[in-house]
């Protein structure tokens, strides 16, 4: 099994780790509702669930 030669140093060490971060969410507003909400995700606001400016569900009154 191969080892390494010499200690890493922690600046060399975090640098490579500081590449791999999660990508910052996209936030966008809807033109319809002009509500906030994540990208390519179905939102609800007053009891019904928008999903590109249209409504694909209401909240079932019980």
């Amino acid at each position: 099994m191969p080892n390494p030669k010499r200690k890493l140093s922690r600046s060399r060490r975090d640098s490579r780790r500081a590449t791999y971060k999660a990508p910052s969410m996209t936030i966008t507003k809807d033109p319809v509702t002009g509500e906030a909400h994540l990208m390519h995700r179905a939102y609800w606001l007053e009891g019904k669930l928008y999903y590109k400016g249209k409504v694909v569900m209401e909240k079932a009154s019980a």
